[in-house]
């Protein structure tokens, strides 16, 4: 069964390459571009799957939020420790 994934991210620095982030986010299947830098899809990998693949082309000070909304799993990468912290506490 393939999951519903929504996928967030920020790109922290000026001049940032949004294609190669864009690009791994459509190749993990079915896709809906939300907004700006919210995506939802349609995928058959888990959040984390998604999140390492989409990380690959990030930098490593950007911030990236993956949300599966069929098995109730998230991963994440430079979330800040406050948002960490309670995304665990409350989940």
């Amino acid at each position: 069964m393939a999951n519903n994934l929504h996928i967030s991210y920020d790109l922290n620095n000026p001049g940032q390459n949004y294609e190669k982030v864009i690009e791994a986010i459509k190749d993990l299947e079915g896709w809906a571009k939300v907004h700006k830098s919210f995506w939802y899809v349609k995928s058959y990998l888990t959040a984390a799957q998604a999140r390492d693949r989409v990380w690959a082309v990030m930098d490593k000070n950007d911030t990236l939020y993956v949300v599966d909304a069929t098995k109730n799993t998230a991963g994440w990468n430079n979330l800040s420790d406050p948002a960490s912290k309670y995304i665990k506490e409350k989940w």
